[in-house]
């Protein structure tokens, strides 16, 4: 859009009905502002040519478009938040924490865990080599590495 006074006359005449519009999908009168500023630097930018009735429908539908787009990332913002919460305690919880819960870990494994599935969950995590490693070294099946590996946990989990 290269003439600015074009421009001037359609932010006089339809900033009204678009800052309405962006107030009512946002409920946030900055946001709603941003929007409508975007709307406009986007035709100032991009050198649009709007002739005609439907000039009104394509600024509503920029905007609520923006709106739309605007309110989907704070959804997936907060859903991220959701499932990966900042949780303060977790970023305190001290080495000697985490070292006591290994401890404890590996006292309920020698205790109650048999082989072959104790040899396969200390390769595992121990010697972090992949289930097809271990298979390999074992010679057992890739399943039958997983199958052991799951009973193992499931059975440290009880203690725990």
């Amino acid at each position: 859009m290269n003439d600015k006074s074009i421009l001037e006359g359609l932010f006089r005449q339809h900033y009204g009905k678009m800052i309405h519009l962006a107030r009512t999908l946002l409920h946030d009168d900055a946001e709603a502002q941003d929007v409508v500023q975007d709307v406009f630097a986007r035709l100032l930018e991009n050198d649009y040519q709007m002739t005609g009735n439907k000039t009104e429908a394509y600024l509503m539908s920029a905007v609520r478009n923006h709106c739309l787009n605007l309110i989907r990332n704070m959804q997936i913002r907060e859903r991220f938040k959701h499932l990966h919460p900042l949780d303060e305690a977790d970023e305190t919880h001290s080495i000697d924490e985490m070292m006591a819960e290994l401890e404890q870990i590996n006292a309920i494994v020698d205790a109650h865990i048999e082989e072959p599935h104790k040899t396969i969950l200390r390769l595992r995590f121990d010697e972090e080599l992949t289930f097809q490693q271990i298979a390999s070294r074992l010679g057992m099946s890739v399943s039958t590495v997983y199958k052991y590996l799951r009973q193992c946990i499931t059975r440290i989990k009880l203690f725990i």
